[in-house]
């Protein structure tokens, strides 16, 4: 079951939509990152929401499928990280996957719905306020195990150290965005790739 988690989140929702769509490779457009943010940017609104709405469903369709199917949590767990695993290092697509967010939003929100409504509207305050979709993303990765830890009624422990997991991986690849962020020189959710 990890293995088809990871392989579903190995197919790239932004390339797929722009190559449908007839628009660049976000791999080699705006800033280079196959995600739904710099498909907005060099893709617009439409595109950016069926890339978003891919990313969100290819990360929370294995997890329910996993405990539909009555897998332990252990297994769940992993279906969740391999999901991950493979939007950001998707085998179709040389290994060069996304950030992860909407993906890791999808998997959080089908382990614990109520995690993942608090992300969202982490991710929402942040980004409202202070427009860098980045900023917004690595204030919920940071806030994720906290929020798994005070809403899980189950499997505390392993979905905390999963999703504390899922954090770290998250921060890891926003790590060009946090040299931007202090630097001054990050885009702000909106503007037009350059």
């Amino acid at each position: 079951m990890p293995g088809l988690a990871y392989l579903l989140g190995s197919l790239s929702t932004a390339i797929l939509t722009s190559r449908l769509l007839g628009l660049p490779d976000p791999r080699f457009a705006g800033s280079g990152n196959p995600g739904a943010t710099n498909v907005l940017r060099v893709g617009g609104k439409k595109a950016a929401i069926i890339t978003l709405l891919g990313d969100v469903l290819k990360g929370s369709l294995p997890v329910v499928g996993a405990r539909w199917l009555g897998m332990g949590p252990v297994i769940v767990a992993a279906v969740a990280f391999a999901a991950l695993l493979g939007h950001i290092y998707p085998i179709f697509f040389r290994f060069r996957g996304g950030k992860g967010v909407a993906t890791a939003f999808g998997v959080l929100v089908a382990m614990n719905p109520l995690a993942g409504l608090g992300l969202l509207g982490v991710w929402l305050f942040v980004a409202v306020v202070f427009r860098y979709s980045s900023l917004a993303a690595l204030t919920a990765a940071a806030a994720a195990p906290v929020l798994m830890a005070v809403t899980a009624h189950a499997h505390v422990w392993l979905y905390c150290l999963v999703t504390l997991g899922i954090s770290v991986l998250l921060l890891w690849r926003h790590r060009s965005n946090i040299r931007n962020l202090l630097a001054g020189k990050e885009t702000k959710i909106g503007a037009k790739a350059a």
